[in-house]
């Protein structure tokens, strides 16, 4: 009898555990970026890496490049950095599964402007995650995983995540390329 009641306990308890680990692959596979994405989402930009655009402690530096969408905000190497419209100048709206499919651009300093960029329209937020993501014109900064080498703007237009992504110019402006 001890027996049997010890495993009518123990039942319910595996299979709570079973389906959480079931539930949770399922879900990173369709939010996860594609294998060949760029920046890479398993070098998502942290303080400090290279997929951030860091150099070194002076901060990230964000610049204007020529596209086929006409001049756009890029990091240092010229990967296209893009606003999501569900955010606010003070928050992200994008955490979690949205942030392995857009990467936020973070710093550990403060943003350098590089050419064509205004010093005085970067900013900064705090992430959920306490990590010090990029704005500019109160958008905050992301890439997209998409992306596979500098000058990709893939993700433009797309809609994800409960909003728009948009590539942004130099006047911190939504490119809308519908």
């Amino acid at each position: 009898m001890r027996r049997l009641i010890w495993a009518a306990a123990l039942l319910p308890a595996l299979a709570l555990g079973a389906a959480a680990c079931g539930s949770s692959g399922g879900g990173s596979k369709s939010a996860a970026a594609p294998a060949n994405a760029y920046p890479p989402a398993s070098a998502s930009p942290t303080p400090g890496s290279q997929s951030s655009g860091q150099s070194g402690a002076t901060g990230t530096a964000v610049v204007v490049h020529d596209s086929d969408l006409g001049k756009i905000l890029t990091d240092s190497q010229g990967r296209t950095l893009y606003l999501f419209e569900k955010d606010s100048p003070s928050m992200s709206a994008c955490d979690g599964a949205c942030a392995v499919a857009w990467p936020p651009l973070t710093t550990t300093g403060a943003p350098q402007p590089g050419t064509g960029v205004n010093a005085a329209d970067l900013g900064t937020i705090t992430r959920a995650d306490h990590r010090t993501e990029v704005t500019y014109h109160g958008h905050p900064l992301y890439y997209y995983a998409g992306d596979h080498k500098p000058g990709d703007t893939t993700g433009e237009g797309s809609k994800a995540f409960g909003a728009g992504w948009y590539v942004l110019d130099a006047s911190g402006n939504k490119i809308d390329n519908d």
